[in-house]
């Protein structure tokens, strides 16, 4: 009985623990988020993507080794960056990452600790192939695993898989679409969250958890994500996997 006690103070402990990080990490993401990297067209789309609820969500420290995938503009980089990197964190980008990235987002205030590898893979043209680095914390990518054929999203989803820490997360953000929904071009941007289970489940990963945050029930699920009325408001799955200690 002491035995277990003793076990059961060890386990409330250490989730107190990871649950103080966690929202230490949530202030700072907070403060990143009012910095002058970013402009005022991704400021207004936070109320829409909640971004440090959803970073809280995929379990970020701000001392982890974290790789951002298809980082775009930057949206996500340029207050996770700092977060990380005034914290002995690092951010690393890969997989079509522009010379725009590159040249601007990462040369931005409080960017050091950031950098690029496979930057030349594309996203819409995925072979097998391996990140040039390992032993991720957490790996995140958003709105990016509808870009690629199932057979690119498999090589990616098992790189991932394989530079993960074991216990790490790999979180996914994507625009929704219907079970079974056949391809066509207005949901050619949307990927049905069941298979994107069953394709991550099929690498090695554990379905950890899954979100709401994102839900939009007026959405009608048919139209194209760049339609307006639509954009920014389409109803998105977001999950967090993780690969198996």
């Amino acid at each position: 009985m002491k035995n277990l006690i003793a076990l059961v103070t060890v386990a409330l402990m250490s989730s107190w623990a990871i649950s103080a990080d966690t929202a230490a990490t949530r202030m700072k993401i907070e403060q990143a988020l009012g910095g002058d990297n970013r402009s005022e067209a991704e400021v207004a789309r936070d109320a829409n993507r909640k971004p440090a609820e959803v970073l809280e969500f995929f379990e970020l420290e701000d001392d982890m080794k974290v790789l951002e995938i298809s980082p775009a503009t930057g949206y996500w980089s340029k207050f996770v960056g700092p977060t990380l990197c005034a914290n002995g964190g690092e951010l690393l980008v890969s997989v079509s990452v522009s010379d725009n990235f590159k040249n601007g987002v990462m040369g931005l205030p409080g960017m050091d600790c950031v950098s690029a590898i496979n930057d030349a893979v594309s996203l819409r043209e995925l072979p097998e192939f391996n990140f040039e680095e390992s032993n991720f914390d957490l790996v995140l990518t958003f709105w990016n695993l509808h870009n690629p054929s199932p057979e690119g999203r498999q090589n990616l989803n098992k790189a991932v898989f394989e530079a993960l820490k074991p216990g790490g997360v790999y979180g996914v953000v994507d625009h929704t679409r219907r079970h079974m929904q056949p391809t066509s071009r207005p949901v050619g941007r949307r990927l049905d969250p069941v298979l994107v289970i069953k394709e991550l489940l099929d690498v090695g990963f554990e379905l950890a958890d899954f979100s709401d945050m994102h839900y939009h029930p007026e959405e009608g699920l048919d139209q194209e994500v760049g339609t307006p009325g639509v954009r920014g408001a389409t109803d998105r799955f977001t999950m967090k996997f993780r690969k198996p200690e």
